[in-house]
């Protein structure tokens, strides 16, 4: 099949397309990646050595990520959604649709990020098959499971609950998102996560089943295929001779960051981080956001690290505190490592919340209650918990690095199938 696929957002949002493209391309399929990426960075390279046709659209988008962290760092989940799109999503939606239209008109099947409804606008323009992808289950409702931090009152009031949560979410977020679709001619929908944001033919959803035990409870169109990550091959970074000789000195060091969110807090994320170190006694890998700590650097026992991929890195360490997002969540606990989670947003609270159900992690920390005393008391927890260090390593077991990929492209391809035989597409 001629597929194309289309993402949007940063490195998170846009390295598990170009796995899943990759393993689409070995199973024998023609496969084109557009990417509209916040930060501008370029996948070209990546890409080509992979096979992979890509298109970067628009070339540039003018969001100052490092602003809008800073900006945003003390919103609620809903107004942060909001002012990103507002930044980078809204402003280029018309070159996003161009791109999703050309990509419907060129290939057999459309594969998009959740939050792409131009694309399935696209492929229901050109009578073409979609299927949409979600990092994050936190919204797919089920009857035993009320939504998220609320209570469970049983079966026919959880679904009540559901129904207020989408309900709100549509209160906000309906009139801005729907407006290309209703422009378009399009009929109304109830719910948007439920109908604009997703797949009626397949969702697919890229978590793994130990952080996810109510996939059982879905609709059929919600199919988990876990984690989905590019291939070993791929990975061609090597610690530099500093940080091997940091490695060799002494026990397993905690890893710390806060990925992209550590932009809006630069100093006091560095200030933090180390103090943390120094209170709870142990060997630290801080990645830096700060000029006062230049990479490849080291301060007493503290190596400070610039950008790289995580798992290379990970499995050296004895525990990583991170931010909780849905990927970093998934590369630490297949890594091996314990978690500690500062949380800025629901989203990553739910990944904190998940890990510490799973007995991987120590009790989320909200970043705007986080000190280093509250920091050290977790890093203390991890660290004296070999349960938690047993857990941690049985799951690195469990926690193929392909299997997501396979996975993916078996569900892909049978829908693909329902699609060519069903009565009316």
């Amino acid at each position: 099949m001629k597929i194309g696929i289309q993402t949007w957002g940063s490195t998170g949002d846009i390295m598990p397309f170009i796995a899943l493209a990759d393993g689409l391309i070995q199973a024998g399929h023609q496969v084109t990646l557009v990417v509209s990426s916040i930060d501008n960075r370029s996948y070209q390279e990546t890409c080509e050595s992979l096979g992979i046709r890509y298109r970067q659209i628009p070339a540039q988008i003018d969001f100052d990520m490092q602003d809008f962290a800073k900006r945003t760092s003390r919103m609620t989940t809903p107004q942060w959604l909001i002012v990103l799109l507002e930044s980078s999503f809204f402003p280029y939606e018309q070159e996003m649709y161009q791109a999703a239209t050309q990509l419907a008109a060129e290939h057999d099947l459309l594969i998009g990020h959740q939050f792409l409804y131009h694309l399935k606008l696209a492929a229901i323009k050109h009578h073409k098959p979609h299927i949409s992808v979600m990092y994050c289950h936190m919204l797919i409702p089920t009857n035993t499971s009320p939504p998220f931090l609320l209570p469970n009152l049983g079966g026919s009031l959880n679904r009540w609950q559901w129904r207020v949560l989408n309900s709100g979410l549509d209160w906000v977020l309906k009139k801005r998102l729907g407006r290309l679709w209703f422009a378009a001619g399009m009929p109304d929908f109830k719910y948007i996560f439920d109908s604009l944001l997703r797949s009626d033919l397949l969702n697919l959803v890229i978590v793994d089943p130990l952080l996810c035990p109510v996939s059982h409870e879905w609709q059929a169109v919600h199919q988990l295929c876990g984690f989905v990550n590019l291939p070993e091959r791929t990975e061609h970074w090597q610690p530099s001779t500093a940080l091997q000789t940091f490695l060799a000195q002494g026990e397993k060091p905690i890893y710390m960051t806060l990925g992209s969110g550590q932009q809006s807090v630069p100093e006091w994320s560095m200030a933090l981080f180390i103090q943390a170190a120094q209170l709870a006694g142990c060997r630290a890998i801080i990645q830096t956001s700060s000029d006062n700590y230049p990479a490849d650097t080291q301060q007493n026992n503290v190596f400070f690290i610039g950008r790289h991929p995580y798992p290379p890195l990970f499995q050296h360490c004895a525990a990583v505190v991170h931010h909780g997002g849905a990927g970093t969540s998934h590369v630490v606990t297949q890594s091996g490592c314990p978690s500690i989670v500062i949380y800025s947003m629901h989203e990553q609270l739910f990944w904190g919340a998940q890990l510490q159900r799973a007995g991987l992690a120590a009790a989320p920390l909200a970043i705007k209650r986080a000190t280093a005393e509250k920091l050290v008391e977790r890093i203390k927890t991890v660290l004296a918990s070999s349960d938690m260090t047993k857990r941690a390593q049985q799951a690195k077991q469990s926690m193929s690095n392909t299997q997501g990929v396979l996975n993916a492209v078996r569900l892909i391809e049978e829908a693909s199938e329902v699609w060519k035989n069903s009565p009316s597409p």
